[in-house]
């Protein structure tokens, strides 16, 4: 049984996270879930406490569960960070080194291998600045599944859809068994 922070950011694509959480649950695994406020707005905190069977965490200044701020308790039983789905705006973020949230913080201080899946636009996931944030994180050994290709909530087609959750959970058990 591993202990999995599953970061979630604001995307459409934040439903999927839900499907992820209850794949890690039924494989035993601790499930820990950090959300931004705009991820919040998608899905809320009490259907991932309720999947989970542990609180979910959104903003930094709550009162902690633990003496220690959340985002730091939260790193420090990590075994795997997995951020699903993950913006380019969190990308850049984690890649300049910023943690302006709890999901931010909580990844900046985390020392347990990082998994991005990536969910934007495809102008978006082209973008030359994303494209430079990606090979940051890369250049640093944080693995990313990559985004897929097909029909995005913005009613476009292209790359840059989240991939699907059977995808993502078979990535993390690789990276917990590595």
């Amino acid at each position: 049984m591993a202990n999995i922070v599953l970061g979630v950011t604001g995307s459409i694509a934040a439903y999927k996270a839900c499907e992820l959480t209850r794949l890690f649950v039924q494989a035993d695994h601790q499930v820990h879930v950090a959300m931004t406020a705009a991820a919040a707005r998608f899905v809320a905190p009490l259907t991932f406490r309720t999947l989970s069977q542990n609180p979910a965490y959104v903003d930094m200044f709550d009162e902690p569960a633990e003496w220690m701020p959340e985002h730091i308790s939260l790193a420090a039983k990590a075994d795997l960070m997995v951020i699903a789905p993950c913006t380019a705006n969190v990308i850049a973020k984690i890649a300049h080194g910023l943690a302006d949230d709890l999901l931010t913080a909580t990844a900046l201080a985390c020392k347990a291998p990082l998994l991005v899946v990536p969910a934007m636009n495809t102008a978006m996931w082209e973008n030359p600045a994303t494209r430079a944030n990606v090979a940051t994180l890369e250049s640093r050994q944080i693995k990313f599944v990559d985004a897929g290709t097909g029909d995005l909530a913005c009613g476009t087609s292209g790359k840059g859809r989240m991939a699907e959750p059977g995808v993502i959970f078979k990535a993390a058990l690789s990276l917990l068994s590595s």
